[in-house]
């Protein structure tokens, strides 16, 4: 996978931009990935937020429903089941290991990872809040995972893996920690067709989750390279078509939020 920004420009934009939304949240406002330092989001019809989601989050407070930022419900797709060990990659404020934390139960187990400290305090403080003891948040990187070998039943993400320099190294991380048969589940942005190098080089489009996102072929390509199978792509807005063995003639780039399964 090619990029045009070096991966320590790209984490800095990250950064930067979801620890500001972390800092700057209040329950009046949902958050957005957007600001208005770029219209990023101007150029994509695809939405993001909780009203994604297939379950009912009343129970939820807005601290943490207002912070979500993800593309997809990849709880929905994981097909959770009590006692078992999950994993977030990209963890924001919370909402998806809360979520899995009610699926799982008091025997189950889930670790959120993310790089930015403020999102790991805030969830931090989410957690409190819904007291959810069998949730844990781990400060790092998912391209290096702080996170045991062959430790968790299913991996989940919501719109982050697109903003990684490198998801080649994000897919075997989330392999080498599942154990064998586990599931990864996965919500995220991605194309038919491919960013120029001019796209690719605004960071403030990468870190808004548009320009960070590949190729239907080159991402399924990095996850069969880690060695999942049984891989299946599917467009959320058409989730009856398989795209993941298709290969992509589309001159101009068309965006799409995917749910996305593979197995270890």
């Amino acid at each position: 996978m090619t990029n045009f920004n070096s991966p320590e420009a790209i984490y800095e934009a990250v950064q930067d931009r979801y620890g500001r939304i972390a800092t700057d949240f209040t329950p009046q406002t949902a958050a957005s990935c957007c600001d208005e330092s770029t219209v990023c989001c101007d150029e994509t019809a695809v939405t993001f937020g909780a009203g994604l989601y297939e379950v009912d989050l009343d129970n939820l407070p807005v601290d943490v429903t207002g912070l979500s930022l993800g593309c997809g419900d990849p709880i929905a797709l994981a097909n959770l089941m009590p006692g078992q060990t999950v994993l977030d990659l990209g963890s924001g404020g919370g909402i998806d290991c809360f979520l899995a934390a009610q699926r799982v139960g008091p025997s189950g187990h889930v670790i959120g990872v993310d790089m930015t400290p403020a999102m790991i305090d805030k969830a931090n403080r989410n957690k409190a809040k819904v007291a959810a003891d069998t949730v844990e948040f781990r400060l790092g990187h998912i391209e290096d995972l702080p996170v045991a070998d062959d430790s968790v039943d299913v991996v989940v993400s919501n719109c982050v893996i697109n903003l990684s320099p490198d998801k080649t190294a994000v897919f075997r991380e989330a392999y080498r920690v599942l154990k064998p048969g586990g599931l990864l589940a996965v919500s995220d942005m991605v194309t038919q067709g491919q960013f120029s190098p001019e796209a690719r080089a605004d960071l403030a489009a990468w870190s808004g989750c548009i320009t960070g996102a590949e190729d239907v072929a080159v991402y399924v390509a990095a996850m069969r390279q880690a060695g999942f199978s049984q891989i299946s792509l599917r467009d959320k807005a058409a989730p009856h078509v398989e795209l993941a063995g298709t290969i992509s003639l589309a001159v101009a780039p068309r965006l799409f939020s995917a749910r996305i399964t593979a197995v270890k």
